[in-house]
């Protein structure tokens, strides 16, 4: 009898963006000891995020490829090392902060001058193993790994929703209903909000408003239907990454209110100062997330306040995303969260 060929355990699968437009797999070894601080963790799923795409797609502007993308990680710690049991399921912060500049001493890593974003600045988590800095993890107890795997995506809306100040009973807007969106969303209302979503797609408000029961949903070019708008939202939070709506923005502002700008453009924004100041509005820049919003986001999940399986449209096993990476990126009007597994 024919034996099965022996697994080669050295080596492992890496999900690599060798060029814009070309996703392959491609054998890295696999880690077996871990630098002094830091713990190997097997990945379990990941996330895949607009980042990921734009990536694909040549879109990013801070990227040197060849890259091992993926940063919204979940994976079970390999062996004992630290306050970490040998597999203990965890979620991966996948920003590394230096710890001496001016922010990280101030309490905000998540705005480290030399920050380094796994799958960004340096190769990510599409693959088996990594080792990632002790600090890095927290504890997935009570999730599953998918869970776990969208924390991170979850903890920037979480994080824009706590820079904002809002709180029950205030009236808020959201533009740009995608995954970002939704997130900043789900805790604007989880902080007792009246949460509104503006879209282009019909599609994307449509999947809103049935999988997460956001009743106030507004396409652009319509006019906003419930209530009296007309005094404008005591928050808006920007999720487009488009300046022209960026710039729209502004006009849905009420006197004394916040603009949360969570998404990133390369251009710059201009805005009338008459009336941005007769309204004594604050512009509020929101990056990444802190420690605190990524426990925030796991204690949501644990309690049931935050649907993970409405958030999930797809699990897709890693031999098959060379061949579906482009189709998903073109087709995210129809997508919140895709996670890749099948990683080992």
């Amino acid at each position: 009898m024919m034996k099965d060929a022996a697994v080669d355990n050295s080596m492992m699968s890496c999900g690599i963006c060798v060029e814009p437009g070309q996703f392959a797999l491609i054998d890295r070894p696999r880690p077996t000891t871990a630098p002094p601080g830091q713990v190997l963790v097997d990945i379990q799923a990941v996330g895949l995020c607009g980042t990921d795409y734009h990536i694909l797609q040549g879109k990013h502007p801070y990227l040197e490829y060849p890259r091992v993308i993926g940063h919204e990680l979940s994976g079970r710690v390999v062996a004992d090392r630290g306050r970490f049991r040998a597999g203990e399921l965890v979620v991966i912060n996948p920003y590394l902060s230096c710890g001496d500049c001016h922010a990280c001493r101030r309490g905000k890593p998540n705005c480290c001058e030399n920050i380094s974003v796994l799958g960004v600045h340096g190769d990510g988590g599409m693959c088996a193993r990594i080792a990632v800095p002790e600090g890095n993890l927290y504890s997935a107890e009570g999730l599953g790994p998918l869970q776990a795997a969208m924390v991170e995506f979850l903890a920037i809306g979480a994080h824009a929703v706590a820079r904002s100040g809002i709180g029950k009973g205030d009236r808020v807007l959201v533009t740009g209903a995608g995954p970002i969106g939704i997130g900043v969303a789900l805790f604007a209302r989880i902080a007792g909000a009246e949460v509104h979503l503006l879209d282009v797609s019909r599609t994307r408000l449509g999947m809103v408003k049935e999988r997460f029961g956001f009743s106030h949903v507004h396409q652009v070019g319509e006019p906003m239907l419930y209530g009296d708008l007309s005094s404008g939202f005591d928050a808006v939070f920007d999720a487009t990454g488009n300046r022209i709506a960026i710039e729209a923005g502004f006009q849905y502002l009420a006197h004394g209110s916040t603009y949360v700008l969570v998404s990133v453009v390369k251009d710059d924004i201009r805005f009338s100062d008459p009336e941005f100041h007769k309204r004594e509005t604050r512009i509020i820049g929101s990056r990444n997330a802190l420690d605190a919003d990524f426990r925030h986001v796991m204690q949501a999940m644990r309690e049931g306040r935050i649907d993970c399986d409405a958030l999930c449209s797809e699990v897709i096993d890693l031999a098959d995303l060379p061949g579906r990476f482009a189709e998903l990126a073109e087709n995210r009007d129809s997508l919140i969260k895709a996670i890749v597994t099948g990683l080992a």
